[in-house]
C-alpha cells in the first residue's frame, strides 16, 4: 500500500550529532519506502541564508535529500520558525519542493491540512508581532544582504534571547490556541491537521460545528526521530532510532 512519511522539528546542526545519525539513518534505510516525505519546518536548528549551502554540515544533509529524491520518493519541505530563509536554492539542492504555510492536500482520499504549527499559538504574543516581522519580505531582504557571517552571529544572540524567555514563560502560551485550532480547520473546510513546532507529540480529536477533525502533533527529534505514516487506511506513528 502506498503511504507516506512526515516530520518535522529535526533542528539538525552540528552541536547535535546524534539527531544527524538518526536522521541520515531514517533518509537512508526508512524513507526510501514512501512515495512522499514532508517535512513541516525547522529542518534545521537554523538556516542563515542559501549563501551557506556549501557549509560541509549543510552540504551533507541536501546531498542525502537529493538522493533520496533521486530514487523516487518526492520530496516536500515547509518552513519552520528556526528555517524561514530556507529559498529555491536549497530546495533544489535537495530535490524539494517548498510548500507555503499552510498547505491543503488530498492525502490518499483524506483532505489533509499541513502547517508548521507556530501560526497556532496565538496566546504567545510576543512571539506573534516577532514572527509578524521576520516574514515581512523587507526585513528578509534586509537581513539578508548583510554578510553571512554577521547573520549567524545575529542569529545566535536571538536562539539565546529565546532560549532565556523561554524560561520565564507559561507552559500553556507555548502550546497551541484551540480557538485558533478551530477557526483554520473552519477555513479549510474540517479537514485533518498535522503538524509540529510544539514538540508535544500526540492525537487530538476536535469537534469544530459538528465535525469531527484529526489533530496530529509531531513530535522533535532530540532523543529519537518520529514519523507519522500516513495511508489510504489513516495514519500512525512510527519511532526512528538508531
Amino acid at each position: 500500500m502506498a503511504y507516506s512519511l512526515i516530520i518535522s522539528d529535526l533542528h539538525l546542526c552540528a552541536e547535535q550529532p546524534h539527531s544527524m545519525q538518526v536522521f541520515l539513518h531514517f533518509i537512508q534505510q526508512i524513507a526510501p519506502g514512501a512515495e512522499a516525505l514532508y517535512i513541516l519546518g525547522d529542518l534545521f536548528e537554523y538556516w542563515a541564508g542559501d549563501d551557506d549551502i556549501d557549509d560541509p554540515f549543510n552540504r551533507q544533509i541536501t546531498h542525502a535529500l537529493h538522493t533520496l529524491s533521486v530514487s523516487g520518493t518526492a520530496i516536500s519541505m515547509m518552513h519552520g520558525n528556526r528555517d524561514l530563509l530556507m529559498g529555491q536554492k536549497l530546495a533544489q539542492a535537495s530535490g524539494a519542493t517548498l510548500l507555503t504555510d499552510p498547505t491543503l492536500l488530498d492525502l490518499y482520499g483524506t483532505p489533509t491540512l499541513l502547517t508548521h504549527g507556530d501560526l497556532l499559538c496565538t496566546d504567545d504574543i510576543a512571539y506573534q508581532d516577532f514572527r509578524k516581522q521576520v516574514h515581512e519580505p523587507i526585513w528578509q531582504q534586509n537581513f539578508l544582504a548583510q554578510p553571512l557571517a554577521q547573520r549567524k552571529a545575529a542569529i545566535a544572540q536571538l536562539r539565546a534571547r529565546s532560549e532565556n524567555a523561554k524560561k520565564h514563560k507559561n507552559e500553556n502560551i507555548m502550546d497551541v490556541n484551540l480557538d485558533a485550532v478551530a477557526s483554520m480547520l473552519r477555513q479549510y473546510h474540517y479537514p485533518r491537521m498535522i503538524h509540529g513546532h510544539t514538540h508535544r507529540l500526540k492525537r487530538h480529536l476536535h469537534t469544530v460545528d459538528g465535525h469531527s477533525c484529526e489533530r496530529w502533533v509531531l513530535g522533535d527529534w532530540h532523543d529519537t526521530g518520529n514519523a507519522l505514516r500516513c495511508d489510504a487506511v489513516g495514519c500512525s506513528w512510527e519511532t526512528i532510532t538508531f
